[in-house]
């Protein structure tokens, strides 16, 4: 999920603090080294919860919640907390951008068959935006499946 626009942005911004550093030096400041840290942003975990359907003629059926990203760069920690009945159930997990449809359109790499857990199952660094977080039937939802996921970014 990371970009090099995103590298990019951050390594002009590292350059222009450096920049300012030398500059208020030069100017009679004080000639001790200065170590200066970028803000990384609070880091904030959102809860959703819903429910999966079994397919729909045929038709596999998912859950998206919207949610953003205010600072790019830093993780985005994406968790299947919870899913059942049963308990082992696996499902998918994706991660992508809202579409108009109201569908989620899942990122390259951006999904993942896998059963809750305590640990993170997907992650990564984005751009600072809009995203979408989706669970979805693999083919093995036969009843309605309740889920609770979380996603920690900045």
């Amino acid at each position: 999920m990371r970009s090099g626009r995103s590298r990019a942005v951050r390594f002009a911004g590292a350059t222009a603090l450096a920049a300012a550093a030398a500059v208020a030096a030069a100017c009679g400041g004080s000639s001790d080294a200065q170590t200066v840290t970028a803000p990384t942003g609070t880091v904030v975990t959102e809860t959703f919860t819903g429910t999966v359907n079994p397919p729909v003629a045929g038709v596999a059926q998912a859950d998206s919640h919207n949610f953003t990203i205010t600072v790019g760069g830093n993780a985005v920690n994406i968790t299947l907390v919870s899913a059942g009945p049963p308990a082992t159930i696996k499902m998918g997990l994706g991660v992508g951008n809202p579409s108009a449809t109201g569908t989620c359109s899942l990122l390259t790499n951006g999904a993942i068959e896998t059963p809750a857990g305590s640990a993170a199952q997907l992650s990564g660094t984005t751009n600072a935006g809009t995203f979408c977080v989706v669970v979805f039937d693999t083919g093995n939802v036969l009843s309605p499946v309740s889920y609770t996921v979380t996603v920690a970014h900045t």
